[in-house]
């Protein structure tokens, strides 16, 4: 085994495990390998490794990867925080935008998204625990915008995302109420199955509150190096 396919048997390790303390499917946990700062040829080798999602902050640095990794059957995920001016590219070139906290972000990347491809996939962010450094709508907004979003065209609203403060477990509680609550809202309740929430440092706690997709960056590719 290389150190790729160390990494991600280790983590996909522990989501297995946490799954079974709480005796959840495994398979109902999806791992997104947060690949932002790293080199492609990083995440080509994770590719190798059997990984298909990755996740991408950074508008210009996703796009100059999605060009150099065009040959891999890759599906990209946008989890920084959404501009109004950066829609027109996620639209085109993305499969997931995580970070969606305003109508006017949604139906901009409903109306730039082409006919040709599939729906765009795009999860509410949620600021769940009130943080003043953190962007994401407030839980109580949450409920007005699934009835909105859900009915736009070209897009498919799948859930919420949340990045609770460290060591705040209550807040994937919280989420996850929210989460259910707000089902029955919206127009196309069957694609309503999407709770992203829980990174290296909390995956536990995330997949016990009913975590389904963990956003995992440095367990899979080391330290961050951002001066490349």
């Amino acid at each position: 085994m290389n150190q790729s396919q160390q990494s991600r048997q280790s983590v996909l390790d522990q989501i297995q495990l946490a799954c079974e303390r709480v005796q959840r499917d495994p398979a109902s946990v999806q791992l997104l390998a947060v690949s932002k700062t790293h080199p492609s040829q990083s995440l080509r080798e994770m590719y190798q490794a059997g990984q298909r999602s990755f996740g991408e902050n950074y508008l210009q640095e996703a796009l100059t990867k999605i060009d150099e990794l065009q040959d891999l059957e890759i599906e990209w995920h946008f989890i920084g925080h959404v501009q109004r001016n950066k829609t027109k590219h996620l639209a085109e070139k993305f499969d997931w935008v995580h970070g969606v906290d305003r109508l006017i972000i949604a139906e901009r990347l409903s109306s730039q998204r082409m006919d040709s491809r599939k729906p765009l996939n795009i999860c509410i962010q949620v600021n769940i625990d009130g943080q003043d450094s953190k962007d994401g709508c407030q839980p109580d907004e949450v409920a007005e915008l699934v009835k909105q979003i859900s009915q736009l065209p070209n897009i498919r609203l799948r859930g919420l995302m949340v990045i609770p403060a460290p060591e705040n477990s209550v807040a994937f509680a919280d989420a996850k109420t929210l989460f259910e609550q707000v089902k029955s809202l919206h127009a196309r309740p069957q694609d309503w199955d999407t709770l992203s929430m829980g990174m290296s440092g909390d995956l536990d706690a995330a997949i016990a509150a009913g975590s389904t997709m963990v956003r995992v960056g440095t367990a899979l590719f080391g330290a961050r190096d951002y001066h490349h």
